[in-house]
């Protein structure tokens, strides 16, 4: 046992190092995951600060599992937000809670900023918890009570698990860092909970009707079922080994799923009733993106190392036509009649307008080079674009085709999608771990949530 604990516990330092890109992240067949988030600091604790030298998870037996720390310093004056603090997969079992070891604390105040004395040992929160083995938890920390008197600093802190939210206000992101689903509530924009889904989890499609969402298991060529109401896995197709899909697609009856699958360079027609594949096609080389009609009759699959869309009859479940294009398809787009598709390129800095109708290219527009996310708001049918090496996304007006306007970020956006309810623009930031969110009315970010590898957000309400 003890020899177990310790394999495990390097194992665990080891995945903690995120500077080695040769380890591989430890499976999680046998073990569960955790993940810790901070939340803002109550008003009482204004001018408060302080930084954490680590935080354990304990189990039964008194033995203390290190988490890897997100950050280390936490400040009243931070911005509102919840953070992730740490996290980690554990051995299953039960545990007692969690030992915190502060390494400084200050208090400012308008006349000076004070050094509080800190615990000299760890501070054991108990917080009791069972970790179960392919099963993901979400804890929430706040700062509860008195934390400062008499000059010293006791991290006085409590630990709930979050309610999950109505099935209206679910969200998700394709957490490829923990090879989990982090579920968020839209209104308070928050991670509430988490799905472990296997080995790089990618696109996600959500089927409103029947309160299910679909999720592309990268690394384990497959995909999951997921039931919006319990939360949990209900079923899962295996494909082709090395099928690795990336992206898929469901007809508006809900009755087909559409598979990209990358390493293949194939399209799979999953039958959800079933969720069996019926049928797969032959498609270009590296299709990493696929984009289906509003009726659900076409899907064009942009194969980025052939220079090729493959359009694809979905009823017939075949290929009818494929377009060259320039280097590097990347995603695609239809304007709000959907008589058009926008088109982005990673080796061209042109969009291409191409017409449905006859499949010709109408319009070639440059909007410069590294285009790599795209949306189109079918409301007002602006063109929302977002460059790999720009902290911005450029908003195109849709008949000149020139930016109207640009949305600052904090880092370059890989995917956007957009909240039909809330009128939102949903932003995945790879380099800055998170998933930011801007208001279409005002332009302005509203809200950001913090994910250890963020690939795909999707929600209820979708437009």
């Amino acid at each position: 046992m003890k020899k177990a604990s310790a394999l495990f516990l390097f194992l665990l330092m080891l995945y903690g190092c995120r500077t080695l890109p040769t380890m591989a992240k430890p499976s999680l067949e046998n073990l569960g995951e955790i993940f810790l988030y901070a939340e803002p600091f109550p008003k009482e604790a204004a001018g408060l600060s302080f930084s954490l030298e680590g935080v354990s998870a304990v189990n039964d037996d008194g033995q203390e599992i290190p988490l890897p720390l997100s950050f280390q310093e936490l400040k009243a004056d931070d911005p509102g937000r919840q953070r992730l603090l740490a996290t980690a997969p554990l051995p299953p079992g039960s545990y007692r809670g969690f030992t915190f070891r502060v390494a400084a604390a200050a208090l400012k105040s308008l006349q000076a900023e004070k050094t509080l004395t800190v615990p000299q040992g760890p501070v054991t929160i108990e917080y009791p918890f069972r970790v179960e083995k392919k099963n993901a938890h979400v804890f929430s920390l706040t700062l509860n009570g008195e934390t400062v008197k008499n000059g010293a600093f006791s991290p006085a802190f409590r630990v709930t698990a979050p309610g999950m939210p109505l099935s209206g206000l679910l969200g998700y992101v394709s957490n490829r860092g923990a090879d989990a689903v982090m579920v968020f509530d839209k209104k308070k924009m928050e991670v509430a909970g988490a799905i472990v889904a296997g080995a790089d989890p990618g696109a996600i499609v959500i089927d409103e009707t029947n309160l299910r969402a679909y999720v592309a298991v990268s690394g384990e060529d497959a995909v999951a079922l997921v039931d919006l109401l319990s939360g949990k896995i209900i079923n899962r197709t295996t494909l082709a080994p090395g099928d690795a899909p990336r992206e898929i697609a469901l007809t508006p009856d809900g009755r087909m799923l559409l598979t990209a699958n990358y390493g293949t360079n194939t399209v799979s027609f999953i039958d959800t009733s079933l969720l069996t594949e019926v049928q797969r096609v032959q498609v270009g080389y590296a299709p990493g993106s696929l984009l289906m009609d509003g009726t659900g009759r076409r899907a064009y699959i942009f194969n980025d190392r052939s220079n090729t869309i493959s359009v694809i009859d979905v009823a017939r479940m075949a290929v009818v036509g494929t377009l060259p294009t320039e280097t590097g398809p990347v995603r695609g787009q239809f304007n709000a009649r959907q008589d058009r598709l926008y088109v982005i390129f990673s080796g061209s800095p042109y969009l291409d307008v191409i017409d449905l109708r006859t499949l010709a290219v109408l319009r070639r527009q440059y909007v410069g080079t590294g285009a790599y996310s795209m949306r189109v708001d079918p409301r007002t049918d602006l063109l929302y674009i977002g460059r790999k090496r720009d902290n911005a996304v450029a908003v195109y007006n849709p008949f000149t085709l020139t930016p109207s306007y640009y949305i600052r970020t904090q880092g370059p956006v890989s995917y956007m999608t957009i909240d039909a309810k809330e009128d939102n623009l949903y932003l995945v930031i790879p380099e800055r771990k998170t998933v930011s969110v801007v208001s279409l009315v005002s332009r302005n970010v509203v809200g950001e949530m913090d994910v250890d590898d963020p690939f795909w957000v999707a929600m209820m309400g979708e437009r």
